[in-house]
């Protein structure tokens, strides 16, 4: 059986890596990374044999050619290397995955999109450069769609994690995993619902998720014009909810929020918080321990960092 040992839930943002000697909130800037460690070596002490590493895909892996709710990596794994964060092949359990891939199929629960040569951009990588760091452990990444509407509820978000915990408590091998979830908390990208465009941006924007797929570097200077004049738009009040469900032990009840309540309340960028609901199902809902939480407008984002340790798990009466 595959065991869950810990389960991490990290904001992320590459304006960490690019934009660092102009961020003014330098003492909070400090603290979120100074969190980041704290979660590293925290899984490193959980000794994990593999990660699963839920995240976003911000339109270099996955353009408007294909986009599938759910896609799971078992095979080659290609990180973008945009912005600083990793480049090139990255270390996948194809086994593992594969395993996943077709119990998930298999229960007739989910016709779960699979990839055996998976791209992946910061919305993994980021937490690959800053948790996983010389850790030298193999991943099992699971792409969700966050930022190309239709999405998935977050209630089907959350049954598909059931649906992974299953699948590993019948792995035949004895692993240790960690499953770390990388996005959120509240922010807005400048990014258009790409079926009602407006203005020249927009358009620009709805034409490089199109077309993409072989050159999207040709896109990204522009791209990164417009992010960077972007205001930042952050709720701390809505992340400090958030946070406070994760650490009283009920992020369960995210599974309940729409998607149109977490872009009026916290932004598109929040939508990532699925890939948070989920770890949390994978791990019981166990309560979490809040690591940091800043709210960072350089970084256009509420940055935050919560562990979740089974074996802090509360002893039944």
């Amino acid at each position: 059986m595959a065991e869950i040992v810990l389960g991490v839930g990290a904001s992320h943002s590459t304006l960490m890596n690019t934009h660092w000697e102009e961020t003014t909130h330098k003492a909070e800037a400090e603290r979120f990374r100074e969190a980041l460690v704290t979660a590293r070596e925290r899984i490193a002490a959980a000794r994990p044999d593999v990660v699963i590493l839920l995240g976003s895909n911000h339109f270099r892996g996955f353009w408007l050619d294909l986009v599938p709710p759910f896609t799971l990596g078992v095979g080659e794994c290609i990180a973008s290397g945009e912005s600083g964060t990793p480049k090139g092949p990255q270390r996948v359990d194809a086994h593992l995955a594969g395993h996943l891939a077709a119990q998930v199929v298999e229960s007739g629960r989910f016709d779960l999109a699979f990839s055996a040569r998976l791209q992946i951009d910061h919305g993994q990588s980021h937490a690959i450069q800053y948790l996983l760091a010389d850790l030298d452990v193999p991943i099992v990444p699971l792409v969700v769609n966050v930022f190309a509407p239709p999405l998935p509820t977050f209630g089907r978000c959350q049954a598909l994690a059931h649906a992974l915990r299953a699948a590993l408590d019948s792995y035949p091998e004895n692993k240790r995993v960690v499953v770390i979830a990388s996005g959120g908390l509240s922010h807005r990208l400048p990014w258009p619902d790409w079926r009602d465009p407006h203005g020249e941006d927009d358009d620009f924007m709805v034409q490089a998720w199109l077309d993409g797929r072989e050159n999207w570097s040709d896109y990204d200077v522009r791209r990164r014009e417009i992010i960077r004049a972007a205001e930042a738009a952050i709720s701390p009040e809505f992340d400090d909810r958030i946070l406070d469900l994760f650490e009283t032990g009920k992020a369960a009840e995210l599974a309940e929020f729409s998607t149109d309540e977490v872009d009026t309340e916290a932004g598109n960028g929040a939508q990532e918080l699925r890939t948070w609901l989920m770890m949390a199902a994978m791990v019981d809902y166990v309560p979490a321990e809040r690591l940091a939480y800043e709210p960072m407008p350089e970084w256009l984002t509420g940055m935050g960092v919560v562990v979740l340790d089974p074996t802090t798990r509360p002893l039944a009466p």
